[in-house]
């Protein structure tokens, strides 16, 4: 059976190419796409092109702000068929942004229906949305018709659309502008309106003006939301002058009295794109992991207007404490970046600072009003051209209606008789009758004596820079008034502050404050019990283990620990494992040798003493502020070597020192004659012939020395015989002390 031969396929242009080179070339046109049509605006208009092109659409539409409404739907179909061939649900999130008040300064779109809120909610689809324009939007594209901007095609090439706006409002500050392209991005936030165009005007008359001179105008951003903008005016100046930095947000709030002391936080506005839903939650869950133990309750009593309300856990809580810890782990306190990387008017991507950005603005209005102003010229020039046609008709208006009458080819006869262009002919012979009336001559005249001192007034206006720059400066003074400070859009609504007070919260404020009591056992398992505790004896050890220290404290608490090796390290209470089970190992807390045993355990008290002492005797006062250690590590307090270790350890407290050595030897001596030191090996306390030191114990002379026993609690006053020098070796205890020789 036969088969058909397939025919050949043409031949192309067919190269060899290395595949990075390949890649490389594709990605770098991918990438110039991205950049130039999609994801940075453009530092004349502000626009990037989706918005571009919605505004246009909506022109075409005729969706003016005193017309009528029509369906969203309609709008993002007409962009994405004529001008803008991407997904219709990209179109539709930018004009959905364009119409959210909390999302934009100056909204260009106005919108009827579900177009979303604050909370973070969508909208609602496209359908059942309607949309027009603002006036904001009408004053950006104001002069398209007057060949005020150059136009391109469109993808398809059937229709044209404007490369850029002629942006009679400084969109780019006034809105500002986010977006990611590849490699780079832009982040430029929302300023005030009425500042850009003091700024502007000063910058018209002053146009070598600083960066500095011009925060003096504009001194940060103007969020939608409001806020307030904790920054100091040189790291705000700092950002402007080289295009990138970032901004510290803070929400508003105030306190609202309840009677009886008791008092409510009440904030009623929140950083920029902060949604207030999340925000709720965030603290809520804050609240359960016991991270804000300041806080009782959040309430969202939220309508139109912001207003969350912050219960305190009792009216004796600081505010301001309070708020801080807020500012601190939640987004009640935001930064806005700046990075102010934009299209200049060549398309080049690149970060300018705030006097650039506003001088392109200004250089595009300039440029603007030359062609609006030949654009005119040119408008009365052909007007004109046709006046003074009807005026020579007029003078000769007999002859005019004999040609026209007779002869067979009237136009040129006209032409040929008055020294007429074509267009002239034309216009004579479309007139109507009624034209001929001496009232329309009269008009005729008057207009051709009005259009030609408004050309005298236009030719003047391109040959002067002053006089152009004079009506630049009319048109942004015009923007004030309709924009400006005094009318509904212009007040500013974000608060100028200075910068925070650093503001000390203490770890224990972050922590929930609860009794626990701090079980340690012989082998060095630790864990905190709930609550004081009077009687431990009943708690559980593992098996051949039992109980050794007790404490009782806080969960703000911190917990110091003397070892064998002299060293002390602090370890966090809210850190300790639970009461549940056995516990943990003390050495997996902190960096405690396999080889090395906790000889001591102290809650930390500030500005309390600490005596020291090694087995062989030697010690020494040290502040407790001292030992206190950041790390794992701890502190090295008492030097140790050979076989020497750390033995003893107590608080200090009374006037005199008992020591007490394994060779069962007790010495008294004045808590004086012990040096203060930060650390070292310090003085001997008591000397042996044999062992070394036991157990070490300070106390007040005069209420005698105690001990227990297993009777319970013993105390001896006559302790003449004991009594002595420092490093002297000791007289055999009373009758009656324990055999451990320990204290107890």
């Amino acid at each position: 059976m036969a088969t058909d031969t397939l025919p050949a396929a043409p031949a192309g242009d067919i190269r060899d190419t290395r595949l990075a080179e390949a890649i490389s070339e594709r990605y770098l046109s991918y990438a110039l796409s991205i950049i130039m049509s999609r994801s940075l605006p453009d530092v004349r208009d502000g626009l990037k092109p989706v918005h571009r092109r919605l505004l246009f659409a909506m022109r075409q539409l005729r969706l003016d702000p005193d017309q009528g409404f029509k369906k969203c739907a309609r709008v993002v179909g007409d962009v994405i068929g004529k001008y803008h061939p991407h997904g219709d649900t990209a179109v539709y999130d930018a004009l959905v942004r364009l119409a959210q008040g909390f999302a934009v300064r100056y909204p260009l779109i106005d919108g009827q229906g579900n177009f979303g809120n604050i909370d973070g909610d969508n909208a609602a689809a496209m359908r059942y949305t309607e949309a027009r324009m603002t006036e904001i939007a009408t004053l950006m594209m104001e002069g398209l018709d007057e060949d005020a901007v150059g136009f391109r095609e469109t993808y398809d090439g059937e229709e044209s659309e404007p490369a850029v706006m002629p942006a009679g409002f400084p969109n780019l500050l006034a809105n500002g502008a986010t977006g990611i392209a590849v490699g780079m991005a832009t982040n430029i936030p929302p300023h005030n309106a009425d500042e850009i165009c003091r700024a502007l005007l000063h910058l018209i008359k002053f146009p070598k003006a600083t960066v500095g001179k011009l925060v003096g105008f504009m001194p940060g951003p103007d969020f939608p939301t409001g806020g307030i903008l904790v920054e100091d005016r040189k790291t705000v100046e700092a950002a402007y002058k080289i295009g990138r930095g970032s901004f510290r947000i803070r929400a508003r709030w105030k306190t609202e009295t309840l009677g009886r002391g008791q008092y409510q936080i009440v904030v009623t506005e929140i950083p920029y794109q902060v949604q207030k839903a999340r925000l709720v939650e965030r603290i809520a869950e804050l609240m359960d992991a016991k991270k804000l133990p300041f806080l009782e309750d959040v309430v969202d009593e939220s309508t139109e207007d912001v207003r969350l309300v912050l219960a305190p856990k009792s009216r004796s809580v600081e505010p301001g404490l309070l708020m801080e810890q807020l500012f601190r782990q939640t987004d009640l306190e935001t930064r806005f970046g700046l990075n102010m990387n934009v299209l200049d008017a060549d398309k080049t991507p690149r970060v300018m600072n705030l006097r650039e950005v506003l001088q392109a603005f200004l250089d595009h209005r300039h440029e603007v009003l030359e062609r609006r102003t030949e654009h005119r010229l040119g408008r009365i020039a052909a007007r004109l051209e046709v006046l003074e046609g009807y005026l020579a008709a007029y003078l000769n208006l007999d002859e005019v209606i004999r040609i026209i009458r007779e002869e067979d080819d009237a136009k040129a006869e006209l032409v040929r008789a008055f020294k007429l262009t074509d267009g002239q002919a034309d216009a004579i012979l479309n007139m109507r009758l009624r034209s001929l009336r001496k009232l329309e001559e009269m008009e005729i005249r008057g207009e051709h004596s009005a259009l030609t001192g408004e050309r005298a007034e236009l030719d003047k206006l391109l040959k002067d820079p002053k006089l152009r720059w004079k009506a630049i400066s009319g048109q942004i003074d015009d923007i004030r008034k309709r924009f400006g400070a005094k009318t509904a859009l212009g007040g500013r609504r974000t608060e100028i502050g200075d910068a925070p007070a650093a503001v000390d919260v203490p770890v224990e404020a972050l922590i929930e404050k609860e009794p626990i009591t701090i079980l340690c056992s012989d082998k060095g398992w630790i864990k905190a019990a709930r609550g004081h505790l009077d009687d431990v004896g009943d708690v559980k050890y593992k098996e051949g283990d039992k109980g050794r220290f007790a404490l009782k404290a806080e969960t703000t608490d911190k917990l110091i620990v003397f070892a064998t090796d002299g060293r002390c390290y602090t370890i966090a209470c809210d850190k300790l494992p639970g009461g549940r089970g056995y516990g943990e190992p003390v050495r997996l807390m902190i960096d405690l040798g396999n080889d090395q045993d906790v000889v001591a355990l102290f809650i930390h008290k500030p500005g309390t003493k600490l005596l020291v002492a090694s087995s062989t005797g030697r010690g020494f006062v040290v502040s407790e502020d001292d030992v206190v250690a950041s790390t794992r590590g701890g502190k090295q307090i008492l030097n140790v070597s050979g076989d020497e270790e750390g033995a003893g350890a107590c608080i200090v407290g009374g006037d005199t020192v008992a020591v007490i050595g394994e060779n069962r030897r007790l010495l008294l001596f004045p808590l004086a004659d012990v040096p203060e030191m930060a650390r070292g090996r310090g003085v001997f306390l008591q000397r042996y012939k044999d062992g070394g030191l036991s157990d070490i114990k300070t106390f007040t002379l005069a209420d005698g020395l105690t001990w227990i026993t297993g009777a319970g609690v013993r105390t001896e006053t006559d302790l003449l015989a004991w009594r002595g020098k420092r490093a002297q070796a000791g007289r055999l205890p009373p009758k009656g002390f324990p055999r451990s020789n320990k204290f107890g």
